[in-house]
């Protein structure tokens, strides 16, 4: 997994409409607040054939895998396309679908999300994994491996 700033330190969030596990809205979603675990960001947009057939499939997976485990996960819409279509609704539906009880973020910066601008992704879906130290440990659409990278960086500490 080589794309986006692997191997930089991960600039803070700077996405400020959030909602809950519980879709009620909440105060954003830092990094810095999580600090002490890893941390995985998952990117999606709502009409995103991607997202659905094997992203969100992986996120679930990634979060039962790690549960009890000091690993903290984020959703994020980023909005690059489609505005419309990915509107802020869209997360709680999308968040009841797959029964993740995480926090969603809404990024609909223009022209470009700052989600996507900071960390150099390429589109939906997208993971980005964060090491205890703040560092970008993996970027990429493709989920292959993340399992294992996650492992590392929590042995790592």
């Amino acid at each position: 997994m080589q794309d986006g700033i692997v191997g930089a330190q991960a600039p803070e969030l700077r996405v400020d409409d959030w909602i809950d596990g519980q879709g009620q809205a909440a105060s954003p979603w830092r990094l810095a607040d999580h600090a002490d675990s890893v941390r995985v960001l998952y990117c999606f947009q709502a009409w995103c054939p991607g997202c659905h057939s094997y992203g969100f499939p992986t996120l679930k997976a990634l979060t039962q895998r790690f549960a009890g485990e000091d690993v903290q996960f984020a959703v994020i819409q980023t909005v690059f396309e489609g505005h419309d279509a990915n509107g802020p609704e869209r997360r709680r539906e999308t968040q009841r679908q797959y029964e993740l009880p995480l926090p969603f973020g809404q990024d609909a910066a223009q022209p470009l999300p700052h989600t996507m601008a900071d960390y150099q992704s390429g589109g939906t879906p997208w993971f980005i994994v964060i090491d205890r130290q703040g560092q970008v440990v993996a970027s990429d659409f493709r989920p292959q491996g993340l399992e294992r990278v996650i492992e590392k960086a929590l042995r790592d500490g």
